[in-house]
């Protein structure tokens, strides 16, 4: 039997330059990117290479994107972390109606610490007015997270819009780009991010590492505590071939996007 596989939405196949690259950092520099020897800084070299990958491909600088274990620990970082480093009692925070569940089921998780949510529902067309996300928003509202594409729908949010309503109100602004990043533009300057989150298995990298792009300045409390990895935003040891291998997939998504997003959309018509 020919199977044709139809679940790339879910996940990716892994693109044979990407395992390629990763390889090395398999066999051979196999040494802790945190180790000031010679083993230690080849780990270390290919970790920031990939880290400039991954900021080139989303228009952020490397010292702006750490790395993650997946799309859902970077939503629950940028979440968690936002509300914790607030200093206001009261918090309250603006998500749609139609997020993945690693931002529903934090802010449903928030709530039960007492933090207000309001989830905003969307149109018939599956796409949230900017109108109704502002008109959610309270004094003590500190941060707004609307996803880029909808993993179910496919739709596209109008994330210029919301990100400048929440500059205009001083609210940090998050979006899960986990199913756009490497598919469509994400221009993190253009969208008015502070926080993105984006996952290395869906644009044909390796499952279990992704990203989180936490803009300069925004203050932002780590889930765990550790050593000072990652600009002390994320500890533990770093899973270098799963980055090298997220940062290849990235350099190859933003090579070949347009022609990439040119005959998936003639696929998608067909």
């Amino acid at each position: 039997m020919r199977r044709v596989y139809l679940d790339n939405n879910a996940t990716t196949p892994l693109a044979p330059e990407v395992l390629e690259a990763m390889q090395p950092y398999l066999l051979e520099d196999f040494g802790n990117a945190s180790s000031i020897h010679w083993y230690g800084q080849r780990a270390k070299a290919g970790m920031e290479k990939a880290r400039e990958q991954v900021a080139r491909l989303i228009n952020a600088r490397a010292s702006e994107v750490i790395f993650t274990s997946g799309g859902t620990e970077s939503d629950n970082a940028a979440l968690l972390g936002i509300v914790q480093a607030a200093r206001s009692e009261s918090k309250h925070i603006v998500i749609t109606a139609i997020e993945h569940h690693a931002v529903l089921n934090t802010a449903q998780a928030l709530e039960k610490r007492g933090v207000s949510v309001t989830y905003v529902r969307v149109g018939a067309g599956g796409v949230v007015d900017p109108g109704d996300v502002e008109r959610a928003l309270r004094p003590e509202t500190v941060l707004i997270s609307v996803m880029h594409a909808n993993n179910e729908l496919g739709t596209i949010q109008p994330l210029e819009e919301i990100g400048r309503i929440a500059r205009e109100h001083d609210v940090y602004f998050h979006t899960d780009a986990v199913q756009s990043a490497g598919k469509i533009p994400v221009d993190v300057e253009k969208l008015g991010a502070d926080l993105l989150s984006l996952s290395a298995h869906k644009l044909n990298g390796p499952k279990g590492v992704g990203a989180l792009y936490i803009r300069k300045g925004t203050i932002l409390r780590p889930l765990m505590y550790g050593g000072h990895h990652e600009r002390d935003r994320r500890p533990g040891t770093e899973n270098t071939p799963g980055i090298v291998g997220l940062g290849k997939a990235a350099e190859l998504a933003r090579e070949h996007l347009e022609a990439e997003a040119q005959r998936v959309g003639t696929l998608r018509d067909q």
